[in-house]
């Protein structure tokens, strides 16, 4: 349902500040080899700063053959479990763990379809992707996924703790200095 409503087009996905009320998510995002190699690393993790989401674990690495297939160990058997391990762990990538109210959703809706063909346009992969084994970025597809993922890729003394200085800016928050419920 949610990926019927991203090809819809990104103009109807709901922002971060209209999940008032919903507590904050963390999710996790992996620039692909590909995304390093083409030198996207900035515009890419800036759309998802620019959306409001903050960064509170950052790194670039080489993945591991174990760590790839530990990441992909749900696909374990699948057609495609073989080259998806081989592909990330063929360079270096980026890391982060995103958090934000409703993250996960509109992190996915931002990444788009597996297939770039078939994404909407705006999306990463519709916006920079060509074919579907080079598709840029992964992120998180639930809450699940992401508490099983980012504890693999990040110790917990990775991750910073920090409050936003936009924070009131983006979410409709009690301390906020303007209100519009007054």
């Amino acid at each position: 349902e949610m990926w019927r409503a991203a090809r819809r087009g990104l103009s109807s996905a709901p922002s971060p500040c209209t999940y008032e009320g919903t507590p904050s998510q963390r999710t996790l995002l992996a620039l692909k080899p590909d995304t390093v190699q083409r030198g996207l690393i900035g515009a890419l993790l800036g759309r998802f700063e620019q959306r409001g989401f903050k960064v509170v674990g950052l790194k670039m690495l080489q993945p591991s053959r174990e760590l790839a297939e530990s990441h992909y160990e749900e696909h374990r058997g699948k057609a495609f479990y073989e080259r998806a391990c081989t592909f990330i762990a063929s360079g270096p990538l980026v890391a982060a763990v995103l958090e934000g109210r409703g993250v996960i959703g509109a992190t996915r809706a931002m990444i788009g379809s597996t297939e770039p063909l078939e994404s909407t346009p705006g999306t990463i992969r519709f916006d920079y992707g060509a074919h579907w084994r080079r598709n840029l970025v992964h992120g998180s597809d639930s809450e699940a996924a992401a508490a099983r993922e980012i504890p693999l890729w990040f110790r917990p003394e990775e991750l910073c703790q920090w409050e936003h200085c936009a924070s009131s800016w983006v979410y409709e928050l009690p301390t906020a200095r303007t209100r519009f419920d007054e």
